[in-house]
């Protein structure tokens, strides 16, 4: 089984904005992390870290130009229910309906 873990989440990030919360303990099922070094180098290639754990360690990524793209190192869904939906799992599903309606007015749009 796995173990839970402290995420503190960077300010004016999607997923800051999401949780709504400074941090946040979520499950993890291994013990990998991304190590605090490499944060310039992810983030010089357009990825913006917007979750670390304890140590300063990555914990989540974003691509800000994207509709939604945001990858952790746990899993969101582990403490997801249809009462008590994740904030990470809403925001997936807000974006799907957003680009679904974006392109169905893009559609209608067209001769």
């Amino acid at each position: 089984m796995g173990q839970a873990q402290r995420v503190v989440l960077v300010p004016r990030t999607r997923a800051a904005g999401l949780y709504g919360v400074p941090e946040a303990v979520e499950p993890y099922y291994c013990n990998y992390g991304v190590h605090p070094e490499y944060r310039l180098q992810f983030e010089a290639c357009g990825l913006r870290v917007s979750g670390v754990g304890s140590e300063g360690e990555i914990r989540i990524v974003e691509l800000p130009e994207h509709p939604f793209f945001v990858a952790t190192l746990f899993l969101p869904q582990a403490r997801s229910t249809p009462a008590a939906p994740h904030p990470l799992v809403m925001g997936y599903a807000a974006a799907v309906h957003a680009c679904r309606e974006a392109r169905a007015r893009l559609a209608l749009s067209r001769p």
